[in-house]
This record gives C-alpha cells, structure tokens and sequence, in this order.
C-alpha cells in the first residue's frame, strides 16, 4: 500500500465530501479513490469515512487521524518546495573538500567572489590530500586529483596537468643535475604519502609508454605544500603537478630537469555525490572551480620555464 497516496486521497474525500469529487480533482477513477480509502483503513484497523448513499462524512477517529494527515502532507508539499528551490537558486550550507594546494592558492583567495555572487550560500571548506567518502562525512562537493574510479560520484573533468619533477637552484648546485630518471638513485628525494601509507612513485615518460620509479625519499609528507617547501629549502627534488609548482619554477625558486622525461600528470575533477547533483549549490560551485583551475592552468601553461642546465 502506497500510505501516502492513501493519505492523500482520504484528505481530498474528507475535505469535499465526496468520492466522486475527489477523484475528478486527482484524476483519478471512483473505484481507485474507494480502494485507497480502504486499503488505508484495513491497514489502521478503523473506519475513517462514514458512507451513505447521500453523504459521505468523517468518522471521529477519521478526524483525528486527518489533522495527523493534514500535517504530514503539509510538511511534505513544503519539504517538495525547499527542494524544487533548492534546485533552482543556489543556497544552504556547502561542504566542500578539497586539496591542499588548491584550497589555499586558488580557492581561499576568491571566496570573497563566489559569496558575492551567490550571497545565500553558507560554504564550509575542508583541506584534504587523503581520499574522502564524501557520503560518509556529508561532503556536498570536492576537487580530485586522478581516476575516479567510486561508482555513486559523478566526476567531471576540469584540468589536466603534466608532471614536473624539479627541485631548488642552489640544490642543484651542489648536487649535481640528474640527467636520467635512473641518476635519481644519487640524490635525495622529497615524496608524497598517499593515504594508503604506499611508498612514493614517480613516473616518467619513456618511448610511447611510461616508466615507474620508487625514489629513496630522504623526506616525505602527506600533503603537498610541505613538500614544495622544503624543495625550495634546498632540501632535495621533487615531483608534482605542474599546476602546484609552475608559479615557483617561472620565479626561479625551482628548477625543472628531466624534462625529457616529463609525462602526463592526473587530471582534476569536480566530484560530487548522485544524490547532490541536481541541487544549485553543487552546480555553481562546480563551474566556480572549474573556472579557477582553467584561467590557473592558461596563466601557468605561458609562464616562462627556467629548466636546469
């Protein structure tokens, strides 16, 4: 039994009177509105309707249960509402989650604009380089580094990256340059932990294919601005995305070698959960990422290059 439809339909009956009526106003048959009516009284195991050939009125255990009945439809239809608004006018609390890197360089700083634009969004922001189960930790929406690979997310592609392996000049300078992924074995490398405690890879194009590596890391960390910041330090060669470390190579305060070498980095995504994506919320943030990383990467993409030599 459908107890809500039922609901409905005894709320109609009740309100005109009449099964006729009230099944002309739902659109439905005479013969379904009687059956609705009497499903839902077998399930309560009381008369709800009195019924004669001339009238139909409400019994009084029928008007107790339509003031319950008179609510719930109520809170329903405005529970219908807030999210038919919902989707159409972007507004309510938003949690996002997203990498470190991007939160601080890219999104922090233009918050101001998104709150002006969208003023009835209250957005709450999560730095994260670990994976996330967004429907477990309530997260509306997140940004993505790699394959998404979970099957209730929708990803959607907003930046692809190459992968740059590079460290400080005065590094450099007293270590030497690798002129091979192999002549990395000589130095002292600086890698990112991934949540599933997996040692460091890094990857270099070779041929048509790609190379793995495992770097004997002498530092390593589980988030990428302390990586970038001890490489700067001197502290030794990295790998990362070229939209975390372009700004530092263009001021040369990094260095890229092995450029040769250099492959395809992960692309970023815009994730959010099935269940979210219809609301406005989650579409102009959506677009607003999506905005930030495409005028980062067409700025980084033409800033000068200082490769080692």
């Amino acid at each position: 039994m459908d107890q809500l439809l039922g609901m409905r339909v005894f709320a109609r009956v009740a309100e005109f009177g009449s099964f006729a009526r009230a099944a002309d106003v739902m659109d439905l048959s005479r013969a379904m509105v009687s059956a609705h009516v009497a499903q839902l009284e077998k399930h309560l195991g009381t008369r709800l309707l009195h019924r004669t050939t001339r009238k139909v009125s409400v019994s009084p255990e029928g008007a107790v249960y339509l003031a319950h009945c008179q609510r719930i439809l109520a809170e329903v239809s405005a529970a219908d509402d807030e999210m038919r608004l919902a989707r159409d006018r972007p507004q309510g609390r938003l949690r996002v989650d997203v990498p470190v890197a991007f939160g601080k360089y890219l999104l922090t700083p233009a918050l101001s604009r998104f709150t002006q634009r969208y003023p009835l969004v209250s957005i709450e922001v999560r730095y994260n380089d670990r994976f996330v189960d967004l429907a477990a930790e309530g997260v509306d929406v997140a940004v993505r580094s790699g394959t998404i690979r979970t099957p209730d997310l929708i990803a959607k592609r907003i930046a692809t990256s190459r992968l740059v392996t590079c460290g400080a000049p005065a590094y450099f300078a007293a270590a030497g340059l690798p002129r091979t992924p192999a002549d990395l074995k000589q130095h002292r490398c600086i890698g990112y932990l991934n949540s599933e405690g997996a040692k460091p890879t890094w990857t270099f194009r070779q041929g048509n294919g790609t190379m793995k590596l495992r770097p004997n890391c002498a530092l390593a960390f589980n988030t990428s601005e302390p990586i970038t910041l001890s490489a700067m330090e001197g502290q030794g060669i990295l790998q990362a995305s070229d939209l975390l470390v372009s700004g530092h190579l263009a001021e040369g305060r990094l260095v890229e070698v092995l450029r040769d070498y250099s492959s395809e980095g992960p692309a970023l995504s815009v994730v959010y959960p099935r269940a979210t994506q219809h609301l406005a919320k989650v579409r102009v943030f959506a677009e607003f990422a999506a905005e930030l990383l495409r005028d980062y990467q067409a700025r980084v993409r033409h800033l000068p290059e200082r490769p080692a030599r």
